[in-house]
């Protein structure tokens, strides 16, 4: 077959490939012992390092799913190159120079390899746009970049090109180099006009080359400059052979190195974000392009992460704080069990993307930003908290009901409990109800929506009022005898306290009929006092405790003195403070101490002192019951 590479120069190919550089380009490999390296599969999905790679033997083998070679196999089947394209490109990478039979050394093939073909002319159009950034007609791309705080170096750093006001100088040029019109079309640079003629697909706008994990130029992202452009503000190359947005991630080739170092990835939004990001000192983050952030993303970062049981990396996923923001991290939260390693969410106070906030306040600002970074669990439930009006019991319940399927979701089983009991606090609830609520979500059976795939947990049951032998109900009975039965003794001491304290609502009611009824302080012993409370009870339960509670034994042995109703009150307050304090902690947790500084302080006050209150009542009730 004519074009065929001699066999002498395939060999010499594998001889001088370090099958190691090449695919760690591709997976994170680490020392497996005995001279061997091991990664994830690229070839299945897999949570254990099963693809073993030798370097001494210059071979490969997956024991996972099967796939095994030496580094031209891999090329082949990592990025779906022929024999010969394979082999052209490591003898490119070794400085090989191959002859062909029947062609004389070193031909021009007319039968390159389809890929190959593609990503030469992404490569001459990468230096045909970026020639067009100095021009006059360029003007309006270079004031762009330096309003955003890239200068020239960072402009050639990443490529940055222009495509020009012209219908068809791309491809003219294209084609004088060698390439054909249906070659353009595939590789999405040009496209047909209603005329049939064949003319550039991006004019007039701002270019960025975007990269697969090779270097290898496969795609085009272009921003719009000029108002009587009536595109879209973004522009990207369609999906051609080479070119999946699925799959792709912009800024990869630079900070692939850096997230397999770090095992952190920063996920942005945009190209200029990743250049800000990397230009401040954070050369781990990337993009996607023109996409959402999706499971074959998740699949190239976790390669590279070495994301397995054993090895837990980062992925970090900024997104501006407005709701289209939010939105999207709650869809990231939901790939969250893709990953092993751990993720998290990281929100500017200010709502702006790492460009802008470089922009305003400088590179440490974009770095800090990363360090704030919060568990993307975390952002999740505040999300779903804040929509509920917390300081209500049906505010709390349906909060509880909303939060609690997220608990159960989480991958990792042994945060459960911890988050049980974070969700707990933030709710200012017990946590037995919780609890049973997140263990009710897990165990739920799912009904389909009406839209037909999406499912939605059983609704868990709300938590029960208070038992009649629940401590803090026991000793508001308590309170509630010795005001009935023992008014003069009681009096002062059970009318400072008021309604607040009573958490069971029949309990409620008579406390407050004893306030309609003059108060215990004015009241004397016997049969008159029990019916002037009975009467100003409006609660039918409430009348009939009444007269139990005027018969029921006190919970002493002997008669009451003044330091038994002392000890019975302060158990009674003590336990409506520590309600509150448990209500403050949880308003605590929800406010962002930098956005509202002066809220939080005045809660964190409150706090303080109520709890330096909580533990003089304690010593108080020391020695009851």
């Amino acid at each position: 077959m004519a074009g065929r590479i001699r066999d002498e120069d395939i060999t010499l190919v594998r001889e001088r490939t370090s099958i190691a550089d090449v695919i760690s380009e591709t997976v994170t490999l680490k020392s497996a012992g005995g001279g061997n390296l091991k990664g994830l599969c690229p070839f299945h999905d897999e949570k254990t390092p099963s693809f073993t790679v030798s370097p001494a033997r210059n071979v490969y083998f997956c024991h996972g799913c099967g796939a095994g070679g030496d580094a031209i196999k891999f090329l082949m089947d990592a990025e779906h190159l022929s024999f010969l394209e394979s082999v052209e490109r490591l003898a490119g990478r070794a400085g090989i120079q191959l002859r062909y039979i029947e062609a004389g050394p070193a031909p021009v093939r007319q039968q390159q390899g389809q890929k190959q073909r593609l990503v030469a002319a992404h490569a001459a159009a990468v230096e045909f746009y970026a020639g067009q950034l100095g021009t006059a007609g360029a003007r309006p791309a270079r004031e762009f970049l330096a309003q955003r705080g890239f200068d020239r170096a960072a402009a050639e750093r990443y490529g940055c090109g222009f495509a020009p006001d012209g219908w068809d100088l791309l491809t003219k040029h294209l084609r004088q180099r060698g390439f054909t019109g249906q070659e353009l079309v595939t590789a999405g640079l040009a496209r047909e006009a209603r005329s049939g003629s064949l003319i550039d697909r991006f004019r007039r706008r701002l270019l960025w080359p975007i990269k697969e994990l090779t270097g290898d130029v496969i795609g085009f992202g272009a921003r719009k400059l000029f108002d009587d452009d009536d595109g879209p503000k973004y522009l990207n190359t369609p999906e051609t052979p080479i070119y999946k947005k699925s799959h792709v991630l912009y800024g990869i080739d630079q900070a692939k190195r850096e997230i397999a170092k770090q095992g952190r990835a920063v996920i942005v939004e945009g190209y200029t974000d990743v250049m800000a990001c990397h230009l401040a000192g954070v050369p781990t983050a990337v993009a996607t392009c023109g996409t959402a952030f999706g499971a074959d993303h998740i699949g190239v970062l976790r390669r590279l992460l070495l994301d397995t049981d054993a090895v837990a990396g980062e992925i970090i996923f900024t997104f501006d704080g407005d709701a289209a923001g939010q939105k999207a991290a709650l869809r990231a939260f939901e790939d969250d069990q893709r990953f092993v390693g751990r993720t998290f969410i990281a929100v500017s106070p200010d709502n702006m993307d790492p460009c802008d906030l470089r922009l305003a306040k400088g590179d440490m600002a974009v770095r800090d930003l990363v360090a704030r970074r919060e568990p993307l669990v975390d952002f999740a439930l505040r999300h779903v908290l804040n929509r509920f009006d917390l300081d209500t019991v049906d505010g709390r319940v349906e909060a509880m009901r909303q939060a609690a399927p997220l608990v159960a979701k989480l991958k990792d089983r042994e945060k459960r409990p911890e988050y049980v009991r974070k969700l707990a606090g933030d709710l200012g609830m017990e946590i037995e109800p919780v609890q049973r609520a997140v263990l009710a979500a897990g165990n739920a059976p799912t009904k389909p929506t009406p839209g037909g795939t999406a499912a939605v947990p059983a609704r868990p049951v709300a938590p029960a009022a208070p038992a009649v032998d629940n401590p803090q109900t026991m000793v508001e009975r308590e309170a509630l005898k010795l005001a009935i039965q023992e008014p003069v003794l009681a009096g002062p001491m059970f009318d400072a306290l008021g309604p607040e304290v009573y958490l069971h609502p029949v309990h409620l009611a008579v406390r407050e009929a004893i306030a309609e009824a003059g108060g215990a302080a004015s009241a004397a012993s016997g049969a008159v006092w029990i019916e002037q409370v009975r009467d100003a009870c409006a609660d039918l339960g409430g009348r009939a405790l009444v007269g139990e509670l005027a018969v029921e034994p006190l919970r002493i042995d002997g008669e009451p003195d003044p330091r038994y109703v002392s000890i019975t009150l302060a158990r009674l307050e003590w336990g409506a403070v520590t309600t509150r304090i448990r209500d403050l902690k949880s308003k605590v947790q929800r406010v962002n101490p930098v956005a509202n500084k002066d809220e939080y302080f005045a809660l964190f006050g409150e706090l303080l002192s109520l709890e330096q209150h909580a533990r003089a009542l304690r010593e108080q009730a020391a020695g009851g019951f």
